[in-house]
Protein backbone atom coordinates (compact mmCIF):
# COMPACT_ATOMS: atom_id res chain seq x y z
CA UNK A 1 0.00 0.00 0.00
CA UNK A 2 2.87 2.35 -0.83
CA UNK A 3 0.54 4.73 -2.70
CA UNK A 4 -1.72 5.18 0.33
CA UNK A 5 1.24 5.82 2.61
CA UNK A 6 2.62 8.44 0.22
CA UNK A 7 -0.76 10.19 -0.02
CA UNK A 8 -1.08 10.32 3.75
CA UNK A 9 2.44 11.76 4.04
CA UNK A 10 1.69 14.52 1.51
CA UNK A 11 -1.54 15.45 3.29
CA UNK A 12 0.30 15.62 6.62
CA UNK A 13 3.02 17.88 5.18
CA UNK A 14 0.42 20.17 3.59
CA UNK A 15 -1.42 20.45 6.91
CA UNK A 16 1.77 21.55 8.65
CA UNK A 17 2.45 24.19 5.98
CA UNK A 18 -1.09 25.55 6.15
CA UNK A 19 -1.17 25.81 9.94
CA UNK A 20 2.06 27.79 9.82
CA UNK A 21 0.60 30.42 7.49
CA UNK A 22 -0.94 33.69 8.55
CA UNK A 23 -4.04 34.82 6.73
CA UNK A 24 -6.40 37.77 6.92
CA UNK A 25 -10.10 37.69 6.02
CA UNK A 26 -12.41 40.68 5.63
CA UNK A 27 -15.52 39.81 7.63
CA UNK A 28 -17.72 42.91 7.35
CA UNK A 29 -17.43 45.93 5.07
CA UNK A 30 -19.23 49.26 4.88
CA UNK A 31 -18.49 51.97 2.34
CA UNK A 32 -19.93 55.25 1.11
CA UNK A 33 -21.32 54.47 -2.34
CA UNK A 34 -22.10 58.15 -2.91
CA UNK A 35 -18.44 59.21 -2.83
CA UNK A 36 -17.55 61.10 -6.01
CA UNK A 37 -14.14 62.46 -5.02
CA UNK A 38 -12.12 60.23 -7.28
CA UNK A 39 -9.31 57.89 -6.19
CA UNK A 40 -7.21 58.86 -3.18
CA UNK A 41 -3.53 58.53 -4.02
CA UNK A 42 -1.85 59.82 -0.84
CA UNK A 43 -2.81 58.03 2.40
CA UNK A 44 -1.59 58.49 5.96
CA UNK A 45 -1.47 55.12 7.73
CA UNK A 46 -2.33 55.38 11.44
CA UNK A 47 -1.84 52.28 13.56
CA UNK A 48 -3.37 52.63 17.04
CA UNK A 49 -1.30 50.20 19.13
CA UNK A 50 -0.25 49.84 22.76
CA UNK A 51 3.41 49.69 21.81
CA UNK A 52 5.36 52.19 19.73
CA UNK A 53 7.48 49.41 18.24
CA UNK A 54 4.50 47.47 16.87
CA UNK A 55 2.92 50.69 15.65
CA UNK A 56 5.98 51.61 13.60
CA UNK A 57 6.42 48.10 12.20
CA UNK A 58 2.78 48.00 11.11
CA UNK A 59 2.69 51.51 9.62
CA UNK A 60 5.92 51.01 7.69
CA UNK A 61 4.77 47.63 6.40
CA UNK A 62 1.36 48.89 5.28
CA UNK A 63 2.81 52.04 3.69
CA UNK A 64 5.30 49.84 1.83
CA UNK A 65 2.48 47.78 0.33
CA UNK A 66 0.67 50.94 -0.77
CA UNK A 67 3.80 52.34 -2.39
CA UNK A 68 4.37 49.01 -4.13
CA UNK A 69 1.13 49.47 -6.12
CA UNK A 70 1.70 53.14 -6.89
CA UNK A 71 -0.35 54.71 -4.09
CA UNK A 72 1.64 56.97 -1.79
CA UNK A 73 1.59 55.57 1.73
CA UNK A 74 2.87 57.58 4.71
CA UNK A 75 3.54 56.14 8.20
CA UNK A 76 1.89 58.41 10.77
CA UNK A 77 4.80 58.22 13.23
CA UNK A 78 6.70 60.54 10.90
CA UNK A 79 4.13 63.26 11.65
CA UNK A 80 2.35 62.28 14.89
CA UNK A 81 4.21 61.28 18.05
CA UNK A 82 1.70 58.71 19.35
CA UNK A 83 -1.80 58.52 17.84
CA UNK A 84 -3.14 56.55 20.82
CA UNK A 85 -2.31 59.26 23.39
CA UNK A 86 -1.80 62.50 21.46
CA UNK A 87 -4.17 65.45 21.71
CA UNK A 88 -6.68 66.20 18.99
CA UNK A 89 -4.84 69.41 18.13
CA UNK A 90 -1.51 67.58 17.75
CA UNK A 91 -3.17 64.87 15.68
CA UNK A 92 -4.77 67.41 13.34
CA UNK A 93 -1.47 69.27 13.01
CA UNK A 94 0.33 66.07 12.05
CA UNK A 95 -2.31 65.15 9.49
CA UNK A 96 -2.13 68.64 7.99
CA UNK A 97 1.67 68.44 7.79
CA UNK A 98 1.48 65.12 5.95
CA UNK A 99 -0.69 66.66 3.22
CA UNK A 100 -2.45 63.32 2.92
CA UNK A 101 -5.78 63.16 1.10
CA UNK A 102 -6.92 60.08 3.02
CA UNK A 103 -6.34 58.76 6.53
CA UNK A 104 -6.44 55.04 7.21
CA UNK A 105 -6.92 54.34 10.92
CA UNK A 106 -6.32 50.75 12.04
CA UNK A 107 -6.98 49.51 15.57
CA UNK A 108 -7.13 46.19 17.35
CA UNK A 109 -10.60 45.31 18.68
CA UNK A 110 -9.52 42.16 20.49
CA UNK A 111 -7.89 38.73 20.29
CA UNK A 112 -10.00 35.57 20.39
CA UNK A 113 -8.76 32.09 21.22
CA UNK A 114 -10.40 29.40 19.11
CA UNK A 115 -10.21 25.62 18.97
CA UNK A 116 -10.28 23.54 15.80
CA UNK A 117 -10.85 19.78 15.89
CA UNK A 118 -10.16 17.64 12.82
CA UNK A 119 -9.85 13.90 12.27
CA UNK A 120 -7.07 12.10 10.44
CA UNK A 121 -7.48 8.52 9.22
CA UNK A 122 -4.49 6.39 10.14
CA UNK A 123 -3.83 2.83 9.07
CA UNK A 124 -3.56 0.36 11.95
CA UNK A 125 -0.32 -1.51 12.43
CA UNK A 126 -2.07 -4.87 12.21
CA UNK A 127 -3.96 -5.97 9.13
CA UNK A 128 -6.47 -7.88 11.26
CA UNK A 129 -9.84 -6.27 11.92
CA UNK A 130 -13.03 -7.31 13.59
CA UNK A 131 -15.25 -9.16 11.14
CA UNK A 132 -17.79 -11.95 11.01
CA UNK A 133 -15.06 -14.50 11.78
CA UNK A 134 -13.74 -12.68 14.84
CA UNK A 135 -10.68 -10.57 15.48
CA UNK A 136 -8.53 -12.87 13.31
CA UNK A 137 -10.67 -12.32 10.24
CA UNK A 138 -8.96 -10.54 7.30
CA UNK A 139 -11.99 -10.45 5.06
CA UNK A 140 -12.62 -6.73 5.71
CA UNK A 141 -9.27 -5.51 4.37
CA UNK A 142 -6.65 -3.27 6.11
CA UNK A 143 -7.79 -1.58 9.31
CA UNK A 144 -8.08 2.21 9.61
CA UNK A 145 -9.01 4.38 12.56
CA UNK A 146 -9.56 8.12 13.15
CA UNK A 147 -7.20 10.17 15.28
CA UNK A 148 -8.52 13.54 16.55
CA UNK A 149 -6.27 16.55 16.03
CA UNK A 150 -7.08 19.42 18.40
CA UNK A 151 -5.48 22.78 17.65
CA UNK A 152 -5.86 26.02 19.59
CA UNK A 153 -5.02 29.28 17.83
CA UNK A 154 -5.45 33.01 18.23
CA UNK A 155 -7.42 35.31 15.96
CA UNK A 156 -6.87 39.07 15.99
CA UNK A 157 -10.02 41.08 15.24
CA UNK A 158 -8.99 44.38 13.64
CA UNK A 159 -10.95 47.39 12.41
CA UNK A 160 -9.69 49.54 9.54
CA UNK A 161 -11.34 52.82 8.50
CA UNK A 162 -10.48 55.15 5.63
CA UNK A 163 -11.36 58.83 6.17
CA UNK A 164 -11.51 61.66 3.65
CA UNK A 165 -9.19 64.34 5.02
CA UNK A 166 -11.08 67.11 3.26
CA UNK A 167 -14.40 66.33 4.97
CA UNK A 168 -13.28 64.12 7.90
CA UNK A 169 -16.03 61.69 6.89
CA UNK A 170 -15.48 57.91 6.88
CA UNK A 171 -15.47 56.48 3.37
CA UNK A 172 -14.83 52.79 4.04
CA UNK A 173 -14.57 50.60 7.11
CA UNK A 174 -14.00 46.88 7.55
CA UNK A 175 -13.59 44.37 10.33
CA UNK A 176 -10.95 41.75 9.66
CA UNK A 177 -9.71 38.57 11.26
CA UNK A 178 -6.06 37.60 11.14
CA UNK A 179 -5.23 34.02 12.13
CA UNK A 180 -2.16 33.35 14.29
CA UNK A 181 -0.88 36.96 14.50
CA UNK A 182 2.40 35.98 16.14
CA UNK A 183 4.67 38.34 14.23
CA UNK A 184 3.65 41.89 13.29
CA UNK A 185 6.19 42.17 10.48
CA UNK A 186 4.98 38.93 8.87
CA UNK A 187 1.26 39.54 9.40
CA UNK A 188 1.14 43.11 8.03
CA UNK A 189 1.74 42.45 4.29
CA UNK A 190 -1.16 40.01 3.93
CA UNK A 191 -3.44 42.29 5.95
CA UNK A 192 -2.45 45.29 3.81
CA UNK A 193 -3.01 43.45 0.52
CA UNK A 194 -6.51 42.41 1.53
CA UNK A 195 -7.42 46.00 2.44
CA UNK A 196 -5.76 47.45 -0.66
CA UNK A 197 -7.59 44.98 -2.88
CA UNK A 198 -10.99 45.97 -1.51
CA UNK A 199 -10.25 49.71 -1.59
CA UNK A 200 -9.29 49.29 -5.24
CA UNK A 201 -12.48 47.37 -6.01
CA UNK A 202 -14.60 50.13 -4.46
CA UNK A 203 -12.74 52.84 -6.39
CA UNK A 204 -11.23 54.62 -3.38
CA UNK A 205 -7.69 54.12 -4.64
CA UNK A 206 -6.28 53.51 -8.11
CA UNK A 207 -3.03 51.49 -8.23
CA UNK A 208 -0.66 52.50 -11.00
CA UNK A 209 1.73 49.57 -10.71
Amino acid sequence: MQGSSRSFFLVAVLAVLLTGCQSTTLRSIWYDDTFKGGPIQRILVVGVADGVGNQRIFEEGFARELNAVGVEGLPSFQYIENPATTTEAAFDAGVSKSAARGILVVRLLGIDTRTQVTSTRVRSRSGSTMGPGGSWSRGWGPGWYSVPDVRTFRVAVIEATLYDNTTHDPLWTATTETIRPTDMARATPDFARQVIRDLTTRGFISPTK
